[in-house]
């Protein structure tokens, strides 16, 4: 029952968080496609680790906007309540999801060999 609890607010807290930093953040330091990658929740429901990715923008870039969210994440919390019902809202960590861009490199890595080899068969 515990575990359907923390994965049902999980999910909630990825939908409010990923809607509140796409929709309601005006800090022009937020450029980039922002995506919510999983957020994983305390049993106890108090606390909250927020992964997201950025993608389309410089490093540089990112890292501002990374930053920004951090820097907001008191705002996104009190927005955060109109989104759950609950007697608290659990307090946010962020931390920043590079498995996306792993998996793209890899790819591209993949197709780079697959081409080098199919060239070399001809």
């Amino acid at each position: 029952m515990a575990q359907r609890r923390q994965e049902r607010m999980a999910r909630v807290v990825k939908e409010a968080v990923s809607d509140i930093v796409n929709n309601h953040l005006q800090d022009p330091r937020i450029e980039g496609f922002i995506s919510i990658t999983e957020v994983k929740i305390e049993p106890d429901l108090k606390k909250a680790d927020v992964f997201l990715s950025i993608m389309g923008a410089s490093a540089a870039k990112q890292n501002a906007a990374f930053t920004a969210i951090k820097h907001a994440a008191g705002h996104i919390q009190s927005l955060m309540g109109n989104y759950i019902k609950s007697r608290f809202c659990p307090h946010l960590s962020f931390h920043l999801d590079d498995r996306l861009k792993k998996t793209m490199e890899t790819l591209r890595l993949i197709e780079e060999v697959s081409k080098e080899f199919t060239e070399e068969q001809k």
